[in-house]
């Protein structure tokens, strides 16, 4: 009987990581995924004493970009780097068993939760260290009328029902607030801020839109939304959320073909190849999940071509620039070859065919029902290519029927109880203005791609991959009550920006006192005050010191990007960005 390598453990362990990474390898159903051996550290290559999932979302940026919303860094009461971390394990396991295949020597994977963290907050380092300067400051009345609770301020209608809106072009945006009364200056103060909410993790709206929403009912309201083609969702208060769907599906097209997982002419790599080297992804992605999809396969070394509508992405232009070219757009794009296509045409959807007849990949986020109408859907392709894998990268699935709300990921939050999980208990459930869903959802469309391709190799068949934001949100463990947070749990602040008090110092009130020279329990004004007197440099040594874990937060990612610990894990040139995060040895 043949025994599996033991699954490589830290002390303490990421038990959250492990646990996502260990489930998502039962679902591959490869029995090789086990002769991989796996280790996810805490810190990695940081050079950083991070010991905790807190730790980690403090020291690289997940504090700082979730926080923007309330001003002030703020945990996610969720371990989601702990998360995206696993499905990088995961995802390297898989990588590692099809570049062996291709005879590549891969003994085992290697990655950690600080690299998930500055996986997840790519775009928002990009856009800090780009040459350009970021459009992205509210106007000053919207500044002025800025909500003063902590973090995202909901839409509450008359009868009490909080829900999030989504509106992807200024017309439907208009014609919402319009159906529902809202005043022209605060239609036009408000559009640029909800458009760029999702890039700026930031969302200050003029007061009297939320006053317009609260006048009306909740059925007065969807019915506005209808009317306009917007879309609502009432915000799940349960942070478990309803039925949690599959993290993906695949289904096997046409018959088995011999030699179909090998038709790419992939060479084997030699040391120190990628273990994707020698497939080709075609994709036809937008905003963030697809594209986030095709840059993880293009990292584990397949070669990318993206199809683009005449012109260009649109996306390319969003500042700020890095070059000629949108830093948040390169950070998910750079590396991909671009073919120009408009698929609304014979000609473009004959590009289309003619990219995927050699390729082992085709990807696509688009809307439900398109593939089907351009006739480039999983049986019209496989046909065409035997032993394709399709993927698709959707919003909902097939969750909520046969026309859901558009999938985004602030609806997604709202809907999949991650809204409620990701706040403590005494503020009201509302979505992180970071893209938590779009992030882990691309991860997991990259997955789903990679068990269609270890499917191919073992049956000879081609696979549809089926993932969705809805079964990424799912990934996220979720508590039975939503957290209560104890005292200092928020980052303070220092003189020059704030400090993350460790688990211990928190849960030893007399110990934290001790340091600060306040009693932080009784006192607790006292002792911020003094905290404000030194920096968080200054204040972390003296909790060093005491034997107790205190770091400064990184809220300003231009200066995290710099900061030498972090050389081994993000690299610097016309814009930041984090280097792969798997190691194979």
């Amino acid at each position: 009987m043949t025994t599996s390598p033991p699954r490589t453990r830290v002390a303490p362990a990421p038990a959250v990581a492990h646990r996502v990474a260990d489930r998502l390898l039962a679902l591959v159903g490869d029995p090789g995924t086990a002769t991989v051996p796996y280790r996810i550290d805490w810190a990695g290559p940081v050079d950083l004493p991070l010991h905790s999932e807190q730790a980690v979302q403090a020291a690289c940026g997940i504090m700082g970009v979730h926080g923007r919303a309330a001003g002030r860094p703020t945990p996610l009461a969720v371990d989601y780097a702990g998360t995206v971390a696993g499905v990088l394990a995961a995802q390297g396991v898989c990588a590692a068993l099809l570049g062996r295949a291709a005879g590549a020597d891969v003994a085992r994977v290697r990655t950690s939760v600080s690299q998930a963290a500055l996986f997840s907050v790519s775009q928002y380092l990009a856009a800090a260290t780009a040459e350009g300067d970021e459009d992205d400051a509210p106007p000053a009345a919207t500044r002025r009328e800025a909500p003063t609770e902590a973090g995202h301020r909901l839409f509450v209608s008359a009868d009490g029902v909080p829900f999030e809106l989504e509106a992807l072009d200024a017309e439907r945006w208009l014609g919402f607030w319009q159906r529902l009364g809202a005043p022209a200056d605060a239609l036009r103060a408000g559009w640029r801020p909800f458009q760029q909410r999702f890039a700026t993790a930031t969302c200050l709206l003029p007061h009297t839109l939320h006053r317009a929403a609260g006048a009306a009912p909740y059925a007065a309201i969807r019915t506005a939304a209808a009317q306009a083609g917007a879309d609502v969702l009432s915000v799940c208060a349960d942070p478990r959320g309803g039925t949690a769907p599959p993290a993906w599906r695949l289904t096997a097209l046409g018959p088995a073909t011999a030699g179909a997982a090998r038709e790419a002419a992939r060479t084997p790599p030699g040391s120190g190849r990628p273990p994707l080297a020698g497939l080709r992804v075609v994709e036809s992605t937008r905003r963030v999940q697809g594209p986030l999809a095709g840059h993880v396969l293009r990292l584990l070394g397949a070669e990318v071509v993206r199809i683009e509508p005449p012109g260009g992405d649109p996306m390319r232009g969003m500042p700020p620039m890095a070059g000629p070219t949108s830093a948040r757009f390169r950070a998910l794009n750079d590396g991909k070859q671009v073919v120009e296509a408009d698929l609304t045409t014979d000609r473009g959807r004959h590009t289309v065919r003619e990219l995927v007849a050699g390729a082992d990949v085709f990807l696509h986020n688009w809307a439900p029902g398109k593939a089907a109408r351009l006739a480039l859907d999983a049986a019209d392709l496989s046909a065409l290519r035997p032993g394709l894998v399709h993927a698709w990268a959707s919003g909902w699935g097939d969750a909520l029927g046969q026309a859901p709300p558009v999938g985004t990921d602030f609806l997604v939050q709202a809907h999949s109880g991650l809204a409620a999980a990701v706040r403590p208990a005494h503020l009201p459930p509302a979505p992180s203005l970071m893209t938590l869903t779009d992030v882990l959802g691309g991860l997991l469309s990259a997955q789903a791609v990679l068990a269609g391709l270890l499917a191919r190799d073992r049956t000879g068949r081609g696979q549809r991959a089926d993932s969705s934001l809805l079964s990424a949100a799912a990934l996220v463990p979720r508590p039975r009550q939503r957290v209560r947070w104890g005292p200092w749990e928020t980052p303070p602040a220092t003189a020059d920006g704030h400090l993350w008090l460790g688990e211990t110092a928190r849960a030893h009130p007399e110990q934290l006192g001790r340091v600060i020279g306040a009693d932080a329990a009784r006192c607790p004004d006292a002792a911020a005050a003094r905290l404000r007197a030194g920096t968080s440099t200054e204040w972390a040594a003296r909790f060093a010191a005491a034997g107790l874990t205190a770091l400064p937060v990184g809220t300003d990612l231009a200066r995290l990007a710099a900061d030498p610990r972090l050389t081994a894990a993000v690299r610097r040139d016309a814009y930041a960005r984090p280097l792969a995060p798997w190691e194979f040895l």
